[in-house]
C-alpha cells in the first residue's frame, strides 16, 4: 500500500507543478510574446484555412525540460 500511496503523491505532486505553469504562462503571456512565434514555427495561412506548427517553440520546450529533469534526476 505505501508504494500506491507515493504513486498518488507524486501524481498529486506533478499535478501541482503543471498548474503553477500554467498560471505563470498565463501572466507572463504579455511579456513573453515571442514564444510561440520564433524563427522554426511552422506557420502557413492561405485564404480558407490555416495550418500553425510550433516546431522550434516545442523543441525549446522539450530541451529546457530535459534539462531540469536531469539535474533533479541525478542521484
Amino acid at each position: 500500500m505505501s508504494d500506491l500511496g507515493k504513486i498518488l503523491l507524486g501524481l498529486g505532486g506533478v499535478l501541482v507543478i503543471l498548474g503553477v505553469l500554467l498560471v505563470v504562462a498565463g501572466n507572463l503571456s504579455g511579456k513573453v510574446s515571442w514564444l510561440g512565434r520564433l524563427p522554426g514555427d511552422i506557420y502557413i495561412r492561405r485564404e480558407n484555412w490555416t495550418f500553425y506548427f510550433p516546431l522550434a517553440t516545442s523543441l525549446l520546450i522539450s530541451f529546457i525540460l530535459t534539462v531540469i529533469f536531469w539535474l533533479f534526476g541525478r542521484r
